[in-house]
């Protein structure tokens, strides 16, 4: 395997990677950062958890020392754009442990922080500013900040930008940046959208590619359990959990109230967690990240704002509570475990109405995750929707709910009725006082619901444009 001193890093660089532990570099950096140096514009196509931000953080710092150039007030000489405060916070850390012997200045501007504070901090212009674009516009708009002299444009996350609705922002801010830059576009998956994105945003890229779109990371167990409705996802939920006190669990929920009423409900029976979702301050996420990734918290719920935005290496189980509208989602969600070579668990309950959401979600990824529990529903016929599997490597009768759980999984228990006691729904009822069947509100949405990922739920290509910083 190639080492990062082969890459064309400078040496002190290296030295630095190698004081914070990096000793190999991962496929996409070994590929990414040779063509960076060369000063290629660049479609870098990864899962999520592969070390994309020291693909194009590092090449860019060595770049930004050999030109020995300062920065001029109120302007930067990088801009990084990603789709969620989260997100954007991460790239921030990592960089910062990258520049940490260097005088180069990296600053963070995201929505729900102070805007007069970020203001101040631009003052004196910055060389990598990492940002959500709808923030960037906001101090753009107050002239605390020109992108007049940016020489490097990043895109990470793409994908997500313009599910959420990002698409005219990054427009706006192409026009303002210099056409003679070197501009990365960083992706888990290359829809059409993206194909067409970089071609107005990139000249004659290369496109690095070292995983198929739609794959999960390969150390990750995946399990699907079919329940008959919310409380018994809660049920199997808790079992799973508590057979399990030593691993560290993310669930995923599709809607902001959901989120908060599921981790209500695990906080008032003894659980040790938090939640995070666009109805939080962004000092309010702060400090339920900061508790998860110090272990003080064990359980993490949250909605689709978090699935690319936390890197906690110690993360053992993702749970879909809620399966995702959008199979990206997924992929990306589950994403969140098996980090920096580890294994891990990711746990699907599939109610009767989300069993389309499945066969999506496995059709993207070319496979048919193995059923721990439960039976699949019926199709019109009468007929399984599909064969039952169970056991086969790693498996077991545990897994259907005889014996102990694995790990991971929970122990299939009597199911409760669908609204019955000790249970939980996170639906919100309809006018008519029936649960909607499927995890969409019905007909129009609510005002506070057209917001991208501040609903928690991943927006499709086909909805109208929208902006959200989660």
């Amino acid at each position: 395997m190639t080492n990062f001193d082969e890459l064309g890093l400078a040496k002190t660089i290296v030295a630095s990677l190698t004081q914070l532990g990096y000793e190999k570099p991962t496929p996409i950096q070994e590929k990414a950062i040779p063509l960076v140096l060369e000063g290629r514009d660049l479609i870098g196509l990864a899962q999520t958890g592969t070390g994309k931000t020291a693909a194009f953080g590092l090449p860019i710092i060595e770049m930004l020392m050999n030109n020995g150039a300062r920065a001029e007030g109120r302007s930067t000489r990088v801009l990084i754009l990603a789709p969620t405060r989260e997100l954007v916070n991460q790239i921030g850390e990592s960089l910062r442990s990258f520049v940490r012997k260097t005088p180069l200045k990296i600053n963070q501007v995201v929505g729900g922080a102070s805007i007069g504070k970020q203001q101040l901090q631009l003052e004196r212009g910055t060389d990598i500013l990492v940002a959500t674009p709808g923030r960037l516009l906001d101090l753009i708009a107050r002239n605390a900040l020109t992108l007049k002299h940016v020489t490097h444009l990043v895109l990470d996350e793409a994908d997500q930008m313009l599910d959420l609705g990002f698409i005219h922002d990054l427009r706006k801010i192409s026009k303002m940046v210099p056409p003679k830059r070197q501009t990365l576009l960083f992706s888990a998956t290359m829809p059409k959208a993206i194909a067409d994105l970089a071609a107005s945003f990139l000249n004659n890229p290369v496109k690095v590619e070292v995983s198929p779109p739609g794959k999960a990371a390969d150390k990750i167990e995946q399990y699907v359990h079919y329940v008959t409705g919310q409380n018994h996802k809660t049920e199997m939920l808790k079992t799973s959990i508590t057979a399990n006190p030593d691993g560290q669990a993310l669930v995923f929920l599709r809607t902001k109230h959901g989120a908060e009423k599921l981790m209500k409900h695990l906080e008032h029976i003894g659980f040790s967690v938090a939640s995070i979702h666009g109805n939080k301050s962004q000092g309010q996420r702060e400090r339920a990240l900061k508790a998860f990734r110090d272990g003080s918290i064990k359980v993490l719920v949250a909605t689709d704002v978090a699935a690319r935005g936390i890197d906690v290496p110690g993360v053992t189980h993702v749970y879909n509570y809620d399966l995702p509208e959008v199979p990206d989602a997924y992929i990306h969600r589950i994403g969140r475990t098996a980090r920096a070579g580890r294994d891990g668990i990711a746990i699907a309950y599939c109610g009767p109405d989300e069993a389309g959401l499945l066969r999506d979600i496995e059709r993207l990824m070319g496979i048919v995750i193995e059923v721990a529990s439960g039976e699949p529903p019926a199709d019109r016929g009468g007929r399984p929707a599909r064969p039952a599997r169970r056991g086969g490597p790693g498996g077991g009768a545990n897994r259907g709910g005889q014996g102990a759980p694995r790990q991971g999984q929970a122990r299939s228990a009597q199911r409760p009725r669908e609204d019955g006691e000790g249970g939980f729904d996170n639906r919100p009822a309809r006018k008519d006082g029936r649960k909607p069947a499927s995890g969409r509100p019905q007909g129009a949405r609510r005002p506070d619901q057209g917001r991208g990922a501040s609903s928690g739920r991943p927006a499709g290509g086909q909805r109208g444009p929208r902006r959200s910083e989660g």
